[in-house]
């Protein structure tokens, strides 16, 4: 992993997101899979470090 990797992330209500730059404030974040989801499209996983504002 590059160690100047950027994480986007426009989620509004995840306190971490800097909704100035449409970045992830965190170091890393943790994907998880959704639950029972087998599309193979982007719907499959999840931020599991999100957290509310």
């Amino acid at each position: 992993m590059e160690a100047n990797q950027k994480i986007n992330c426009t989620v509004a209500s995840c306190k971490y997101n800097n909704q100035q730059n449409a970045k992830c404030t965190l170091e890393s974040i943790h994907v998880a899979p959704v639950e029972n989801t087998h599309t193979q499209t982007t719907d499959e996983s999840m931020c599991a470090s999100y957290e509310c504002e």
